[in-house]
C-alpha cells in the first residue's frame, strides 16, 4: 500500500514534500532557490535591524523610565488613544495568528498593506512600556514580506509558505540572537503537536542565519548572549525531578494565562474600539504602581531576576503583575508578543522557588522559562534551544553555519544510498 493510501489526509502534502526536496537539492532550477532564501533572510535581518533601532530611539523618548509613576499612567493612556486612532485611520493591522492561518492555507500571502498600521502601532506601544514585546509584530512583518516576495515572483503556494516561514525565522533570530532556535521556533509555532512542515527546516535555518548575520553586521551587536546566567553545576538525579516539577508548575501557569487572555478579550470586545487601548494603557500604568516589573516586555529584567538575590515576595508579585499586565494589554488591542513576557514569568517563579532549592537555581529558572512558553506556544524544541542560545551557548551559531555550508556543498554526494526524501 502506498503512503498516500495509508495516510489519505496527508497524501497531497507527502507528494508535495517529495517533489520539493528533489527540486531544491537536485534540479537545475534550484540554482536560484537558495539565493532567494538567503535574500529573504537578509531582507528580514535588515527590516529587523531598522525596527529594533527605531524602537530604541522611541524608548529613549517615551519609555517608562522618563516619567514618575503617576505621569506614566497618563502617558500610557495617551499612547493607547494614539494606537486606537492610528488603527481607525490606517486600517486593521492584522495579527500574527492571521499570518499563521495564511501559511497553512496554501501559503497564501497576507495583506502587506496591514504593515503600515502594524509597525507604528507596535513601536509606540512597546516603546512606551507595553508588557508585550516586538516578537509578534516583527515576525508578522517579515513573514508577510516573505510571502509577498513569492507572490510577486509568481511562485507556487508551497514556495510561498516556505519563504514566509523563512522570513519569520529571520525575525526570531534577530530578536533572540539564536538562529538555530529561531528556525525551530518558526516551524513549531505553526502547529500544536510539533514541527510538521519539516521540508522548510533547512530554508528556515538558512534564512535565520542570513538575517542574524546581517543584523550583527549592521548593528555591530557582536556575538554575545542576551543574558549571562550563572553556570549550572553538574546534573544530578534531583535535577530531573526538578524538571518534571517545573513542567507541572508551568502547565498550570500556561493554562491560567490562556484562559485569562480569552476572558479579558471577551470583556474588552464589549467596549467601544477607541476605548479599549486607552483602558489597557491606564491599567498597565496602575499595575506599575504595584511592581516596576509590570512595564516593558521583560528582556532586560530577566537578567536581574536570574542573577540578583531578590526577595521571594518581590519575585512573586513581579510575576503576577507581569502576568496581569501582559494579559490586559494583549487583550486591549495593543500589538506585541507574549513570548519574552512568558520567559520573564517563568524566570521569576523559578528564582522564587530557588529559595527552597538554592543549589538548583539556574535549572529552575531555565526550565520554567522554557516550559511556561511551551505551554502557550507549543514550541518544545524551539524554546529549549532559544533559552540555551540566549543564555550563553555562543558556539551554536558558528557550528550551525559550518553545518549548513557543508550540507549545501555536498548535497549531491552520498555514501548512504538509502537516504531519501519523505515518502
Amino acid at each position: 500500500m502506498s503512503t498516500e493510501e495509508e495516510f489519505p489526509l496527508a497524501g497531497t502534502d507527502v507528494a508535495v514534500a517529495r517533489s520539493e526536496l528533489a527540486i531544491w537539492f537536485g534540479h537545475s532550477n534550484a540554482r536560484g532557490w537558495w539565493p532567494l532564501v538567503a535574500g529573504v533572510g537578509v531582507v528580514g535581518g535588515l527590516v529587523s535591524a531598522g525596527y529594533v533601532e527605531l524602537l530604541r530611539v522611541l524608548t529613549r523618548a517615551i519609555g517608562p523610565d522618563h516619567f514618575s509613576k503617576g505621569v506614566d499612567i497618563a502617558v500610557l493612556a495617551a499612547v493607547g488613544l494614539v494606537i486606537a486612532l492610528l488603527v481607525k485611520l490606517l486600517g486593521d493591522p492584522g495579527n500574527v495568528e492571521m499570518l499563521f492561518d495564511n501559511v497553512h492555507i496554501g501559503g497564501k500571502p497576507s495583506d502587506i498593506r496591514a504593515l503600515r498600521t502594524l509597525i507604528p502601532v507596535s513601536l509606540l506601544g512597546i516603546a512606551a512600556g507595553s508588557a508585550i514585546g516586538p516578537e509578534a509584530p516583527l515576525v508578522q512583518t517579515t513573514g508577510t514580506i516573505g510571502s509577498w516576495i513569492a507572490e510577486r515572483l509568481g511562485m507556487r503556494a508551497v514556495d510561498s509558505r516556505v519563504l514566509a516561514i523563512t522570513g519569520m525565522a529571520s525575525a526570531f533570530a534577530v530578536l533572540f540572537g539564536a538562529p538555530l532556535g529561531a528556525a525551530l521556533f518558526a516551524l513549531e509555532i505553526l502547529h500544536r503537536r510539533g514541527l510538521e512542515y519539516y521540508e522548510a527546516l533547512l530554508p528556515a535555518a538558512f534564512g535565520a542565519l542570513s538575517g542574524w548575520i546581517v543584523f550583527v553586521a549592521v548593528t555591530r551587536a557582536g556575538f554575545v548572549p542576551v543574558w549571562t546566567f550563572p553556570i549550572a553545576n553538574s546534573l544530578t538525579s534531583v535535577d530531573f525531578a526538578i524538571g518534571i516539577a517545573a513542567g507541572i508548575a508551568a502547565a498550570a501557569i500556561a493554562v491560567a494565562f490562556t484562559y485569562s487572555v480569552k476572558g479579558l478579550r471577551q470583556g474588552f470586545n464589549r467596549l467601544p474600539a477607541l476605548a479599549r487601548p486607552v483602558i489597557g494603557g491606564a491599567a498597565l500604568g496602575g499595575l506599575a504602581l504595584i511592581s516596576a516589573y509590570s512595564v516593558t516586555f521583560g528582556e532586560t529584567q530577566i537578567q536581574d531576576v536570574a542573577t540578583l538575590k531578590l526577595g521571594v515576595v518581590t519575585l512573586i508579585v513581579g510575576a503576577i503583575c507581569k502576568f496581569a499586565a501582559t494579559s490586559v494589554v494583549v487583550s486591549a488591542g495593543w500589538r506585541g508578543g507574549f513570548i519574552i513576557p512568558l520567559f520573564f514569568i517563568g524566570a521569576a517563579i523559578g528564582a522564587s522557588a530557588a529559595h527552597l532549592a538554592p543549589n538548583h537555581e539556574i535549572i529552575l529558572v531555565c526550565a520554567l522559562m522554557a516550559a511556561v512558553n511551551v505551554g502557550v506556544t507549543k514550541t518544545p524544541f524551539g524554546s529549549t534551544v532559544v533559552i540555551a542560545e540566549m543564555s550563553g551557548l555562543r558556539l551554536l551559531p558558528p557550528v550551525l553555519l559550518a553545518s549548513l555550508t557543508c550540507l549545501l556543498l555536498t548535497s549531491r554526494v552520498s555514501l548512504i544510498e538509502t537516504q531519501r526524501a519523505r515518502t
